[in-house]
């Protein structure tokens, strides 16, 4: 089975439009984008365009990339205390002379729509559920829960340990929680005997941004796979010059999946959906 994450998306993104609609004024989300990175550029445009197609207000800075990190700050600080601001999004990654850390840290946890502020990710750890799940984890969760797909006591192996996707989709799906309670394995460029670890795996979740890094050999039978990698790789034949592809060899792994995700049109747009429901999550906060 493949699991379209284009089709939940667009289900997600028809509910939240739905719901946004029965309200009398629109959720806010202000993106920050400095530079003219070319994939940060795609991202912030699927981004907004996704927000428009909802019905939540886009409030777009493009900034120089040459803006000062006390500039920077003080932007997000006036977003925090702007009320028609319901999210804050700061397009990663940020040019070589601003502290990524100190940024996100600025920003209001109640408004941080990524999940990434260090009061977030700690909510997440301790089973807090009044913070922001990071958008690509809790895509992956939304995707298994609504793919009819149990992680009760299942044996999940995630290849990768970023503090963007690894870590805090280890944390949310060990939770003791609907649709969590999984008995997670990380596991990361250091780990010995890498495939006795995945191909134990009933749910692997490849995250480690290497292209067809995981093979055939390296995936159980009937197992449940999850790519989370977009990695470009060049093809003459494609009108752009290259494809994007995963972290895991499709072709060869996916005939011994029960399911699995494709790329493009897997974890992508339900990260995309995530940052919607973030969004109008914060604004229903705040009007409770």
């Amino acid at each position: 089975m493949i699991l379209s994450g284009r089709a939940l998306a667009d289900e997600i993104q028809e509910e939240i439009k739905h719901q946004i609609a029965s309200y009398s004024s629109s959720p806010g989300l202000a993106v920050v984008l400095m530079g003219d990175h070319a994939p940060s550029l795609a991202y912030v445009s699927m981004k907004t365009k996704a927000c428009q197609a909802v019905g939540i207000q886009t409030f777009l800075h493009r900034l120089p990339p040459s803006t000062s990190e006390v500039y920077l700050i003080q932007l997000i600080q006036e977003l925090n205390n702007d009320p028609s601001v319901d999210g804050i999004l700061v397009q990663l990654p940020l040019p070589s002379h601003i502290n990524p850390e100190k940024i996100v840290a600025t920003i209001d946890p109640n408004k941080d729509v990524d999940g990434f502020h260090p009061i977030n990710l700690g909510k997440l750890l301790l089973g807090i559920n009044s913070g922001f799940v990071p958008c690509t984890p809790l895509g992956v969760k939304v995707l298994l829960e609504r793919s009819h797909i149990s992680t009760e006591g299942k044996d999940l192996v995630i290849v990768g340990r970023s503090s963007i996707v690894g870590k805090p989709l280890a944390a949310l799906l060990m939770q003791n929680a609907p649709a969590c309670n999984a008995t997670v394995t990380v596991v990361h460029s250091r780990s010995k005997d890498l495939i006795q670890h995945t191909a134990r795996a009933d749910i692997l979740v490849a995250a480690l941004g290497s292209p067809r890094f995981i093979k055939e050999e390296m995936v159980k039978e009937g197992a449940v796979v999850i790519d989370v990698g977009i990695n470009r790789e060049e093809d003459p034949q494609s009108p752009k010059g290259f494809r994007l592809v995963g972290d895991v060899d499709f072709d060869a792994v996916a005939p011994k999946c029960q399911a699995i995700t494709p790329v493009p049109k897997g974890v992508g747009p339900m990260t995309v959906a995530m940052l919607l429901h973030n969004t109008l999550l914060s604004y229903q906060r705040k009007h409770a």
